[in-house]
């Protein structure tokens, strides 16, 4: 795949009590392979902008180029898994027929450390485990770009630690190109190779930064606390919209 071209001039949602303009002069870059988070407050079109980037959503101004690509993940909020299938079914089910590898879902789910629960339900699974699954779902078709709608929101620390781990161990050998979506400042310069900081709606870019933190990175690891707290001291007013708790305070 080759870098992806966003430029999206306007995304409105129209309702009986008028418009509600979600994005708004937005144009950006990806390079092939990057790991880009976006972070913004609730509200700004965070998850808009993942839908349109993977062509669910065609009614806006603008455009997206490659306009998909061959090979996409996607990761939501919540797993959304099928309660009828088993963890391997799952993820088999993201497969293109024939399979590109045999015994690729199974390899992942392994690797994921869920060789044991191969044969299980999601209603079986803890909320961890069923992120792992959505999360090997997602790269079972070498996806060329993987969008990730804050996964790991509303777990434990511990846990989506490991989610993270993972996930960054799978994107250092596969290398999609990555956009993820966040609100937890943290959580966005433990991973990503760049920041776009987006308003309150409408949505637009007030700050595009690169991370040049060294790897393997911690959200609680005194390196990224170190550039939060510069974040914080240069620029107060665009972190006071977060929803991290921690961070809002700071910014105060």
């Amino acid at each position: 795949m080759s870098a992806l071209d966003i430029a999206i001039n306007r995304k409105v949602y129209r309702t009986g009590g008028g418009e509600n303009v979600a994005l708004a002069d937005l144009a950006f870059t990806v390079p092939q392979g990057q790991f880009l988070c976006i972070v913004g407050p609730s509200g700004c079109g965070k998850t808009t902008l993942l839908s349109i980037v993977a062509g669910l959503d065609r009614d806006y101004e603008g455009t997206v180029a490659p306009a998909r690509p061959d090979r996409i993940g996607f990761v939501f909020q919540t797993p959304r898994l099928m309660p009828w299938l088993t963890a391997r079914d799952n993820v088999r089910l993201a497969l293109d027929p024939p399979p590109r590898e045999e015994g690729r879902a199974e390899a992942l789910l392994r690797e994921m450390n869920l060789g044991g629960q191969l044969d299980s339900y999601p209603g079986h699974l803890s909320g961890g485990q069923q992120r792992r699954v959505a999360l090997a779902r997602a790269f079972v078709n070498e996806p060329e770009l993987l969008l990730l709608d804050e996964p790991f929101t509303s777990l434990d620390a511990p846990t989506a630690q490991r989610l993270r781990d993972s996930l960054v161990t799978l994107w250092q050998r596969e290398r999609p190109t990555v956009l993820f979506v966040t609100h937890d400042l943290r959580e966005a310069l433990s991973l990503g190779d760049r920041i776009l900081f987006l308003t309150a709606g409408p949505g637009r870019m007030v700050l595009d930064m690169p991370v040049d933190l060294p790897r393997p990175r911690s959200p609680d690891g005194s390196a990224v606390e170190a550039a939060r707290k510069r974040l914080l001291d240069l620029y107060p007013d665009l972190l006071r919209g977060l929803d991290t708790k921690k961070d809002a305070e700071d910014a105060a």
